[in-house]
């Protein structure tokens, strides 16, 4: 499992994708994080004299997560959206199945190889709130929060993204079907907002919903436990599909 985690590792980096993907998020990011930095200096002394006013956390840290959380989703298709589909379209899906690994094997190897991936780029997304510590305080327990809150959601996208990659043969397909569901589960929290009865549930499906609490610095296991089902709940219905595969030949 770990070998084969290595090896979706070292394809991807392989991939003139994810050299492209990396530099141009990272540009993105650094360009937003510049223009809230720029913000927060114009308005710094405005605000210095106001009693529980905001500070670098809230007004930098937070919004730069939170643009990194809307990277991620836009990303994370590209990523997952060959693991099995490129696979079963090249026709060697039946001889990684076929081999000593289990389903189960197959399924964590390939979640495993685009997970680290995306803990490279969270990783350098990271490295630009920590360089604020050069010249000023941060909250370093919300900063950890909000880590957590994309790592948790990176998690969840790649195993959407990985049941989805199970169902075809064209990654293309995949990625659409991937970025369709995750936009779903994203924007669900607006129709639970919106009054009905019947709306709770709805809320209680959006990404948002549980991601944003992280971000402030509020850590709740129900937030943590909803990215944990998620994640173990796509992961499961990928085996059962190569399951299904290898028992139906």
């Amino acid at each position: 499992m770990l070998n084969l985690a290595r090896n979706e590792l070292y394809r991807l980096f392989l991939s003139p994708l994810a050299w492209v993907i990396l530099a141009l998020s990272q540009a993105l990011l650094a360009y937003l994080f510049l223009s809230h930095l720029d913000y927060f200096m114009q308005i710094q002394s405005q605000i210095a004299a106001i009693p529980g006013a905001p500070g670098v956390t809230e007004m930098i840290v937070a919004p730069l997560l939170g643009n990194a959380a809307i990277v991620l989703l836009l990303i994370s298709p590209l990523i997952t959206m060959r693991l099995l589909a490129e696979e079963r379209r090249n026709e060697s899906l039946p001889l990684l199945t076929s081999a000593p690994l289990t389903a189960a094997g197959v399924v964590m190897g390939k979640f495993l190889g685009s997970f680290a991936f995306l803990l490279i780029l969270l990783f350098m997304v990271l490295l630009m709130p920590l360089s604020l510590l050069l010249g000023s305080h941060i909250d370093l327990m919300q900063l950890a929060s909000g880590a957590l809150g994309l790592l948790l959601l990176i998690a969840s996208f790649m195993a959407i993204g990985l049941f989805l990659s199970s169902l075809t043969r064209q990654p293309a397909i995949a990625a659409v079907a991937t970025f369709s569901l995750l936009f779903f589960l994203w924007i669900v929290d607006w129709a639970g907002q919106s009054g009905h009865d019947d709306a709770g549930w709805l809320g209680w499906l959006s990404l948002l919903k549980h991601f944003e609490p992280l971000l402030q610095g509020e850590l709740y296991t129900a937030d943590v436990a909803y990215y944990l089902i998620v994640t173990v709940t796509f992961l499961l219905l990928a085996i059962r599909k190569l399951d299904n595969e290898r028992l139906t030949g």
